[in-house]
């Protein structure tokens, strides 16, 4: 188990208000980092990490560009969509002007094709998306899953649960089943870990005024709840596999070679 550095999910509210989402997501990047630690190897630095795709609605993936500043690792961030690649770009902007991610100097590179990624510089020690898998064909996403492979040392991949219903009817995402998911790594010869993750006690699509995000990024109260999510989060892990099935947001997929 690799122990990250501790985040509280008002912290990570910051970083999700920088991308103009709220405290869905930041509860999202909590509940994320809890399943990464129980997956990467002990006192593991990676020295290259690739962002292998933007999320198609929510947020930059954040949490993930957090983790290369943490490590201190080389960021490089990829996507097939100019205008998200530009999106991200400015995000980092206003991110910088508030004092986050301050050193952080990605690549930014625009593929032309999943799964061939021909524009990627080298390989990368760590690999990992969000909301990418959904958006591309099933002969595409197993490609897509083989490249990263051959490229990283270690790959995750997160994408919307199908089997939420109510999550995805809103956000107008399609997703994938836990088993989908699970037959990517099929014949690869690479150790799996896959399930279900984010699942906030509130109901998805909740909006939230300018006025309402500036008192929760300050307010007394504001924190004292957050930090009662945190252990909501952690309890997550606790609750039944047919609950955590239909009321997930996210499915992941964490893979290593057998030999790590």
């Amino acid at each position: 188990m690799h122990k990250l550095p501790y985040r509280s999910i008002k912290s990570l509210y910051a970083l999700a208000l920088a991308e103009g989402e709220g405290v869905g997501t930041a509860y999202e990047y909590f509940a994320k980092r809890l399943a990464m630690s129980r997956w990467l190897p002990a006192a593991w630095r990676p020295r290259r990490l690739l962002v292998a795709g933007l999320p198609q609605k929510y947020g930059l993936s954040f949490d993930f560009w957090l983790l290369a500043a943490e490590w201190g690792a080389a960021l490089t961030i990829a996507d097939e969509r100019p205008a998200a690649l530009q999106k991200a770009r400015e995000a980092l902007d206003r991110a910088q002007e508030g004092g986050l991610l301050p050193a952080l100097r990605p690549q930014f590179v625009l593929v032309g094709d999943w799964p061939t990624m021909a524009e990627l510089p080298g390989d990368f020690d760590l690999a990992l998306s969000s909301e990418l898998l959904q958006r591309l064909p099933p002969p595409a996403r197993m490609a897509y899953t083989a490249q990263l492979q051959a490229r990283a040392s270690l790959v995750g991949l997160f994408c919307p649960n199908a089997e939420n219903a109510g999550h995805t009817n809103v956000s107008g995402l399609t997703g994938l089943r836990l088993e989908e998911a699970i037959a990517l790594n099929a014949g690869s010869g690479w150790r799996m870990r896959a399930g279900f993750v984010d699942m906030p006690p509130f109901p998805p699509g909740v909006t939230r005024s300018e006025a309402q995000r500036a008192q929760a990024s300050s307010g007394r109260l504001e924190g004292a709840a957050m930090w009662g999510l945190e252990w909501y989060a952690r309890l997550e892990w606790w609750m039944p596999a047919s609950i955590r099935r239909a009321q997930s947001h996210i499915i992941y997929a964490l893979m290593q070679p057998t030999s790590t």
